[in-house]
């Protein structure tokens, strides 16, 4: 089975993944893996830290020839600011000049219970590990799985419906219809924009929205919708509670800086109506094949692949860090003070989407190794077209 590890602080050397148990056979080379992080980058409301890195990926093992062998795959992210905190950030021993500690906690981070848990006299290091930075090396440590996926035709990909009150209308149907052509072209699609929205009339509200609450020195969050398209019927398992794939998948997104919220197609707004309105009835195509009418599910059941697309939808609060900073205390003084204030973004829900597209990847790659084995690529697609043969017979 896949697992990934990630390593690195904010504004140390660098960020590192190591990726444990991908099959042999898989094509990787940076470049695959460079595309996704310079997405990650991107996106209106980004703050000064994007001008900085441009970040590359370095592969230091795991791969031949341009493909997997195997072995655990070792992936480096130099930091280039790292040259700017070699004093604040020295590992191994304390400056001459002593480095003012962070004793002022933001609203919404990890700051106050990071300080506490570790028993830290700075939340600095809180900071380093906790930071959203950390994920480059989650997108660096995820694409050979998306990689891997894409072997056999499994697409992913996302857009953003929201940012702010830029609130799209609920089903998209541009979205569906871009669907046809796969998860990939949806990704395209969204990357044209400099929010990741379909609609040109909303990506101006959203920007606008950005724009104000930037003067404000506010921050906004946003509503990410990612699909998958490719995915054969009965990933996943309804036997036991720990490997139903909808519970893997919501721990992987709710694993990401700043989510508070997962659902699996329109959950919440199924929840309020009637089981008539919600369920998927089935039909009989010409052939004799069952399809469904609607997607409502999102293409899970019994925490199952029902063979539909897979649409899972992530709500990011905005980011704590408020150039009009709220409320807080000082650690050392405990007095009231306002809130410190650390380089940060505006809005930066469409890179939100980049991450949530990565980190289910590994979740999605095991259910493939699970029920389809074996350690390389070849024998896991001849296992696949023999299970698609059974049920393609099945209703023949």
């Amino acid at each position: 089975m896949i697992r990934y590890l990630t390593s690195g602080e904010s504004h140390g050397p660098a960020l590192v993944s190591i990726v444990e148990g991908l099959p042999a056979g898989v094509r990787i080379t940076p470049e695959d893996i460079n595309v996704h992080l310079k997405r990650r980058q991107l996106g209106y409301g980004r703050g000064k830290r994007m001008v900085i890195e441009s970040d590359k990926v370095e592969i230091l093992s795991g791969i031949r020839f341009g493909l997997s062998i195997g072995s655990p795959i070792s992936l480096m992210i130099k930091n280039k600011d790292w040259e700017n905190w070699t004093t604040k950030m020295n590992q191994f021993s304390k400056p001459e000049t002593p480095v003012a500690s962070i004793d002022i906690p933001r609203p919404g981070h990890a700051d106050f219970s990071g300080r506490l848990k570790y028993g830290f006299d700075d939340i600095r290091p809180v900071i380093e590990r906790s930071s959203a930075r950390e994920t480059a090396s989650r997108v660096a440590g995820c694409t050979p799985s998306r990689m891997f996926l894409k072997t056999f035709g499994i697409e992913i990909g996302s857009y953003v419906s929201a940012i702010g009150k830029a609130i799209e209308e609920p089903f998209n149907p541009k979205a569906d219809q871009i669907l046809q052509d796969g998860a990939e072209t949806l990704m395209q699609k969204a990357d044209a924009s400099p929010v990741r929205m379909l609609d040109s009339h909303l990506e101006d509200q959203a920007i606008k929205a950005i724009d104000e609450a930037k003067s404000l020195g506010d921050t906004l969050g946003g509503v990410i919708e990612v699909f998958v398209t490719g995915l054969p019927i009965g990933l996943g398992n309804y036997v036991h509670f720990d490997r139903r794939l909808s519970a893997q998948l919501a721990s992987a997104i709710l694993s990401i800086q700043a989510v508070k919220g997962f659902e699996i197609g329109h959950a919440f707004t199924n929840a309020t109506n009637l089981g008539s309105e919600v369920h998927d009835q089935f039909y009989l195509s010409e052939s004799g094949e069952p399809k469904r009418k609607t997607n409502r599910a999102g293409g899970m059941e019994g925490g199952m692949t029902n063979g539909e697309i897979l649409h899972l939808r992530v709500a990011m609060k905005p980011i704590s860090t408020l150039m009009s900073p709220l409320s807080s205390f000082n650690f050392k003084s405990m007095q009231p003070v306002a809130s410190h204030i650390e380089r940060s973004d505006t809005c930066a829900v469409p890179a939100c989407g980049v991450i949530a597209e990565s980190v289910i990847a590994p979740v999605l790659a095991n259910a493939i190794i699970e029920k389809f084995g074996s350690d390389c690529v070849s024998d896991i697609q001849a296992n696949i077209d023999l299970y698609l043969e059974r049920l393609s017979n099945t209703f023949h």
